[in-house]
């Protein structure tokens, strides 16, 4: 079975979504916070299960750079100064087939961590 690649992955600053295509046809558009809370770096995620760290206050984050990383990933720098994690291309592609599924567990998480997410943010569900 061969995996999707992107096609085009663009950066859209000012409403700070990063929108990616697939060569099988899949569009995605990723809020650079929902990319930052779920990093897939240990600071985030953990060295084991159960071990991630909640991200909080990231509705106003955005991508500054975007490294490739080989033929199979690509590194985002954040404005918070977050940069250690690789996101391959199965991972961004299972990003974006799960959005609202994570991006629920996110809010549960926060809403259960007593946190109050601003609202105006521009995360896109779409």
């Amino acid at each position: 079975m061969v995996k999707p690649h992107p096609v085009s992955i663009n950066l859209h600053q000012k409403s700070r979504v990063l929108v990616i295509d697939f060569d099988d046809g899949a569009h995605f558009e990723l809020s650079c916070e929902f990319l930052r809370v779920y990093s897939p770096s240990a600071d985030v995620r953990g060295h084991g299960p159960g071990q991630g760290v909640l991200q909080i206050g990231k509705e106003n984050v955005s991508i500054k750079e975007i490294e490739p990383i080989g033929n199979y990933a690509i590194k985002l720098h954040f404005d918070d100064g977050h940069n250690t994690g690789i996101y391959s291309w199965s991972y961004l592609y299972d990003m974006g087939n799960n959005k609202d599924h994570y991006w629920q567990d996110y809010l549960k998480a926060l809403e259960d961590a007593g946190h109050k997410r601003q609202t105006n943010d521009n995360h896109r569900h779409d």
